[in-house]
């Protein structure tokens, strides 16, 4: 989940860069196009018996239908939301992700939080709105929420309601079959509902960072976080997958500072250092 936390952290960054540029259903639906062909690329290589993986996956495939299309709607709603809100500001949103995460959890799985991950997620979120808000209390005092941060808000309860569900409805598949699958009913879903968007896209006049952030998001933010999140929903509970998005803001401002968009202050530093406290607590087993 650390190595996921990374790689998400890249897409608000370049997607703030290219939010503009492209149509987001445009944009998802080649991204997903090119991480499925390399999660097949896995499947195939890693799977012992490949045949028998994708018969048993197509049980039921109404289950891949559904979460497929929740990581759709996460994911373009991420780029329209960033099309008007900065980066920092939509991880900010992305931190309600684990509070929501737990009340599907307990609603599905009927999975209660322990204390300890209780109170990890508690200091997670007082780190995140430290790091969120730049140590700037007036800010935080005087935050409202523009239209960016609303429609990704949409985004972060479907991808919120998701994570349990990969649980819920596992039948023995491998995560890297599940990646699969979800991202197959994904681009079936993008490719019928942004079609007018990918035909009307000029794909030729693009600029270079377009490319790059297609790329990166498709490797490393798609096929790259789905399969370490799909490991990880299959070993911890929900809500606790979902609190490393505490580190996201962290690793934002790490991506901002690399693309030259400038350093926070010192003290924010301080909001850091809590976010690894909640970790620490949340690695540890007793």
């Amino acid at each position: 989940m650390l190595g996921f936390s990374c790689l998400v952290a890249g897409s608000f960054s370049l997607g703030g860069l290219v939010a503009n540029e492209v149509a987001p259903a445009a944009l998802n639906a080649v991204r997903f196009l090119i991480a499925g062909a390399i999660v097949l690329t896995i499947v195939l290589v890693r799977e012992p018996a490949p045949k028998a993986a994708f018969q048993q996956a197509a049980q039921a495939p109404w289950r891949h239908g559904i979460n497929g299309t929740l990581i759709a709607i996460y994911m373009v709603l991420m780029f329209e939301g960033l099309k008007t809100a900065t980066p920092v500001s939509t991880a900010a949103v992305f931190t309600l992700s684990p509070l929501i995460t737990a009340g599907f959890s307990y609603l599905m799985l009927g999975q209660v939080l322990p204390k300890r991950v209780a109170l990890a997620i508690a200091l997670g979120g007082v780190g995140a709105l430290w790091v969120i808000f730049r140590a700037d209390l007036a800010a935080l005092v005087q935050f409202e929420v523009g239209r960016g941060e609303a429609i990704f808000f949409v985004g972060c309860a479907a991808y919120a309601l998701h994570i349990p569900l990969l649980r819920k409805w596992n039948r023995g598949e491998s995560a890297v079959m599940i990646s699969f699958a979800n991202l197959v009913a994904g681009s079936v879903l993008l490719l019928t509902l942004g079609a007018p968007a990918i035909l009307a896209t000029d794909w030729g006049s693009l600029p270079a960072i377009v490319w790059i952030t297609i790329l990166y998001t498709a490797i490393f933010a798609t096929a790259g976080s789905f399969t370490l999140l799909q490991i990880a929903s299959m070993r911890l509970p929900g809500a606790k997958v979902m609190a490393y998005t505490y580190v996201i803001p962290s690793w934002v401002i790490l991506w901002e500072l690399a693309l030259g968009h400038g350093a926070p202050a010192g003290v924010v530093f301080i909001g850091v250092g809590i976010t690894i406290a909640a970790l620490l607590m949340l690695l540890r087993q007793d």
